[in-house]
């Protein structure tokens, strides 16, 4: 509940504030609140249907590390002036809910895919959080949208770590599943 408030939070204010950091920000966000719930779900399921949610789950960070790109690239051509203030009092906000939610998640960090996919969210976001406090203190220093869309950029590329990483145990955990299955040294 935590994420899917923040979500909405940082999504209106994001579009208000013209901050493109905000409205990665908030995707993450939304991504953690249905990665929460694909979690929750596949924690009473076999391996197989665990490992579908972190597949469900790499991915999706795969597209929203895109669709950051994407926005991006369209601020870039049209000019965006984010308001380096609302960015940092936002930012601060969703630092505290992403420190409360990574630590309740902390000692799941090594688990299995599905798990640990739930904390490398929480771990991201408030890594984004920090880089969005700062850009919005560079944004009004500077006077400039370059802090803004350059931590916007760094956030699409922490999506596209974490969702490789996710892949990739996903596809070491199932050819561990399969070999298992098969009796197979492998």
């Amino acid at each position: 509940w935590i994420n899917a408030v923040m979500f909405g939070v940082e999504a209106t204010t994001g579009v208000l504030a013209d901050s493109r950091a905000l409205q990665a920000d908030a995707l993450d966000f939304l991504g953690d609140a249905s990665t929460y719930g694909l979690t929750l779900w596949a924690l009473g399921q076999s391996l197989t249907w665990r490992l579908r949610a972190a597949r469900i789950k790499g991915w999706s960070l795969l597209v929203m590390g895109v669709l950051v790109l994407a926005n991006s690239g369209w601020a870039l051509v049209q000019g965006s002036a984010p308001v380096g203030e609302t960015m940092m009092g936002v930012a601060a906000l969703a630092l505290v809910a992403n420190v409360v939610s990574a630590v309740l998640l902390l000692r799941h960090r090594q688990g299995d895919a599905n798990i640990r996919s739930a904390w490398l969210c929480s771990r991201n976001d408030a890594l984004a959080n920090l880089a969005v406090l700062v850009s919005g203190g560079l944004v009004l220093w500077l006077g400039s949208r370059w802090p803004d869309l350059l931590v916007a950029l760094a956030i699409a590329g922490l999506f596209t770590h974490s969702a490789l990483s996710i892949l990739h145990q996903v596809r070491d955990e199932q050819g561990g599943q399969q070999c298992a299955e098969e009796k197979e040294s492998c």
